[in-house]
């Protein structure tokens, strides 16, 4: 299938089983790593302590494995798929962590449509996105699949 190129969103009906997209890249940084803490409340010494974090098998403090998720939902909106025509995420499904994200790596994600339901009593359908999250090293860090609902195409 070819690769998605969208200047707005997609409508339910252009969508394709196998379309893919890349998204641009993201560096994660200390600040997000504090800031995730604080507003998720999760504190674990293994995001936010760097002397604790350097005698576990890590060597060194790791991202909080839902704010790699929030970062892969935040830069598949940016590839614009979703803009416009999104009207909610539905779920979240086999999200695995497979490596973990340092202060510094950069990741990017390749999505892919996997699925397609369509909702015409909600005004569109679900369409499942498969998401591989990778670091600068071209190795697969988290991987899962998103279910989102996009509205219809509007009537001529």
């Amino acid at each position: 299938m070819p690769e998605m190129t969208v200047i707005n969103g997609m409508y339910f009906e252009e969508y394709e089983i196998g379309q893919r997209v890349r998204t641009e890249g993201r560096t994660i940084s200390e600040a997000d790593i504090v800031n995730f803490a604080g507003l998720s409340g999760d504190f674990n010494p293994i995001h936010t302590d760097e002397a604790y974090a350097a005698q576990t098998p890590f060597g060194r403090r790791v991202a909080h494995g839902a704010l790699v998720l929030s970062v892969a939902t935040g830069l598949a909106y940016r590839t614009r798929i979703l803009e416009g025509t999104v009207m909610a995420f539905r779920a979240i499904d086999e999200w695995k962590l497979s490596a973990p994200v340092y202060i510094g790596d950069t990741i990017h994600c390749e999505v892919e449509v996997a699925e397609l339901k369509e909702q015409r009593r909600l005004g569109g359908g679900l369409v499942t996105l498969g998401i591989r999250v990778i670091n600068q090293e071209a190795k697969v860090v988290n991987k899962g699949r998103l279910t989102v609902l996009i509205k219809s195409k509007p009537e001529a």
